[in-house]
């Protein structure tokens, strides 16, 4: 097979110093992220939305076979439907499923499962991870590294959805299938997360938690250079 391939074009390099800079201005800005259990009803304009999973779409992926797929659900009584179906496997979970030291981590974030932000958040955004594609001919055409390719993109349209000035909440109910039902989706195509996405409320809380600092979770193996 040939391969085709095209000359790197849109490419741009910066000075070190506005490196730097735009490093830091990005870092400042994530810091500021937190996941938000409390939002508001009020309405997110659409297009922003759909621009930050156009971003989202630009993520690499195995052998560029972008086994995603993206339903944004603005819909109120889908919206319900998914809280309803989510619900009933939260209760079984919290209940019953969950080990006693998965519970004991959860309970610093104050998490039940009660998901009213399944309704009031203006949009979610159901992300499925296709364990394969559909060629033209409706043969099977194998994806590879899914799960991977699939959480890349989510982590970049969770931080495009910040940029934009939007919060957002990932849940993951187990299982999830039931998306699948409620959203008419192939069964070849695995639920991977529900992204809640609007303003948060006014007077939102969140946990009091803290991120590990860099040389807990980095070892530098090279020497700084320049």
């Amino acid at each position: 097979m040939s391969k085709r391939l095209v000359r790197l074009s849109e490419y741009k390099e910066y000075p070190i110093e506005e490196m730097r800079r735009r490093t830091a201005r990005l870092l400042t800005e994530m810091r500021r992220r937190r996941s938000v259990r409390h939002f508001s009803s009020r309405s997110v304009p659409r297009d922003v939305v759909e621009s930050c999973i156009r971003i989202a779409m630009t993520a690499p992926s195995g052998a560029n076979r972008q086994p995603w797929h993206f339903a944004l659900v603005g819909d109120q009584n889908l919206k319900q439907r998914i809280r309803v179906a989510a619900e009933e496997e939260e209760r079984s979970f919290y209940e019953g499923r969950a080990p006693a030291e998965w519970l004991e981590a959860l309970a610093p974030l104050g998490t039940d499962a009660h998901k009213p932000f399944l309704e009031i958040a203006p949009y979610l955004i159901v992300i499925f991870a296709q364990l394969h594609g559909v060629g033209d001919d409706g043969s099977k055409v194998k994806h590879y590294y899914v799960n991977e390719s699939v959480g890349i993109a989510t982590g970049m349209l969770i931080t495009a959805l910040h940029h934009a000035g939007l919060a957002s909440l990932t849940h993951t109910p187990a299982p999830m299938r039931f998306l699948n039902e409620i959203l008419g989706r192939p069964p070849y195509e695995k639920p991977y997360l529900i992204l809640v996405v609007g303003y948060p409320e006014s007077d939102a809380q969140v946990p009091d938690i803290s991120k590990k600092s860099f040389d807990q979770a980095c070892e530098v193996l090279d020497p700084e250079i320049g």
